[in-house]
């Protein structure tokens, strides 16, 4: 036997020991594209991340695939479950952990391929997919529960009926008779129903199970959420001291404020003394409000009155004030900048909305997304989800919010150049404050004693 082949025979042999995942990539457009990604995200090298963005996937964020790949080690590749030539479906397992994860990938019909749509999503324990092909019943039935919970719970309830209307004339119409892949139908009725309500929270996912029923949760579901919460470090990537005491925040999210109240805590102490600070959200995506109101807090040494939230389906409004206790010191006096970019989004939004309007905060960067509306889950369908927003933020003076425009910067320059832009400017405010504490006073003219000239 020729020693090359006697090698591969070696290697066949020895691979489920030494780890080593054969599974074959089909040799298609699609095919192609998941071996660049894994071979890209896998290698936790920046320059073959952006590589990939640019070249194939620019809808994704550098940034958020770095945080991604540190959060999960990587992706092993379990298995192909579809394949053709513009789309494929495959299941991964991370490195970092026993969590698997059905993907998908659709590319356009463009040359060279582009990714049209890349979904990945984590499987509950002991559930295994399914291949769903659509039929008639199940696309109506998706369709109807979509308009259901559109019209009991959207925000603006002319909007959601004419979305509701709008999704039914295209199944008469049979508009979606033709598409039989979860992943395409679902992203089909989302652009179909942004079409109309032009509302970047809405959204339809489909999952490759069958979604239970809705129920609280479990001490189970808990303990993994607050797992995957440490593994993420509550979304907190940087906090550091920069030159001339400047602090630095870089968080990707506003997680669950309960849980990552400490975290919080330890981030804004580590940067209590300094003389000026910058939070980073050019790649926040949002998360919870009363994170945003957490956080804010620090920056305020008197009760504030930040947003209100106005509830359709409950008709009720709640006032975010700034919290009256705090475990750490307030950091109310030094100037503050916030960084933003086009992806800074939704719960992101409102912590440089609410910090503009109460002109505690200049805003350096991009505009945001354009997203004011909370949104909740609705499973519909046995297999999607639909993504509601429910209710609206309004500034409690004003009643105006971001939705549809975001939020505009104080000093607009792109998002790259934001952190050196800022960085300056609050240099400046730092220097302007060291000299107006040194100027000495003007002497007070002393009064004669005696009576008072008239």
């Amino acid at each position: 036997m020729k020693p090359r082949k006697l090698m591969h025979l070696l290697l066949l042999l020895l691979a489920p020991c030494l780890g080593v995942t054969q599974v074959d990539i089909p040799d298609t457009p699609a095919g192609h594209t998941l071996h660049a990604w894994l071979d890209a995200f896998n290698s936790g090298d920046r320059a073959k991340v952006e590589a990939y963005v640019k070249t194939t996937d620019p809808s994704q964020s550098v940034d958020g695939l770095m945080g991604f790949r540190s959060q999960t080690g990587g992706f092993e590749l379990l298995s192909i479950e579809d394949s053709q030539p513009l789309q494929i479906r495959f299941r991964v397992k991370e490195k970092n952990s026993e969590t698997t994860a059905i993907g998908s990938i659709l590319l356009k019909q463009a040359q060279p391929p582009v990714v049209d749509s890349f979904g990945l999503r984590a499987m509950p324990p002991g559930v295994e997919p399914v291949k769903i092909t659509l039929d008639a019943a199940l696309r109506q039935k998706t369709i109807d529960g979509v308009a259901a919970a559109l019209n009991e719970y959207y925000v603006d309830p002319e909007l959601a009926k004419k979305m509701a209307d709008i999704i039914q004339a295209h199944a008469k119409a049979g508009d979606y008779n033709s598409i039989t892949e979860g992943e395409a139908f679902a992203d089909k009725l989302a652009s179909d129903l942004r079409d109309v309500s032009h509302d970047k929270h809405l959204r339809v996912d489909f999952n490759p199970f069958k979604m239970p029923p809705p129920h609280p949760p479990t001490p189970e579901d808990e303990e993994n959420f607050h797992h995957q919460m440490e593994r993420m470090n509550c979304a907190f990537d940087k906090v550091e001291i920069l030159p001339n005491n400047i602090g630095y925040i870089k968080f990707d999210g506003f997680m669950d404020a309960g849980f990552c109240g400490a975290t919080v805590n330890a981030a804004m102490g580590f940067v209590a003394h300094t003389d000026a600070l910058i939070f980073d959200i050019r790649q926040n995506g949002g998360g919870q409000p009363a994170m945003v109101t957490l956080i804010a807090s620090y920056l305020f040494d008197q009760p504030t009155h930040l947003i209100d939230i106005y509830n359709r389906h409950e008709d009720t409004t709640t006032q975010n004030w700034t919290l009256s206790y705090l475990p750490g010191p307030r950091m109310a006096k030094q100037p503050v900048f916030v960084l933003t970019s086009k992806r800074t989004f939704s719960g992101a939004e409102e912590f440089a909305f609410d910090l503009k309007n109460q002109k505690r905060a200049t805003i350096v960067g991009e505009t945001t997304g354009g997203g004011a509306h909370p949104v909740s889950g609705h499973p519909v369908g046995d297999y999607f989800m639909v993504g509601v927003p429910f209710a609206k933020s309004l500034d409690p003076v004003t009643k105006t919010n971001w939705e549809g425009t975001g939020v505009e910067p104080d000093v607009k320059v792109s998002a790259d150049d934001a952190l050196t832009t800022a960085e300056k400017l609050a240099e400046e405010k730092i220097e302007a404050q060291k000299k107006t504490n040194t100027e000495i006073p003007p002497a007070k003219k002393e009064i004669p004693p005696g009576p008072i000239p008239q």
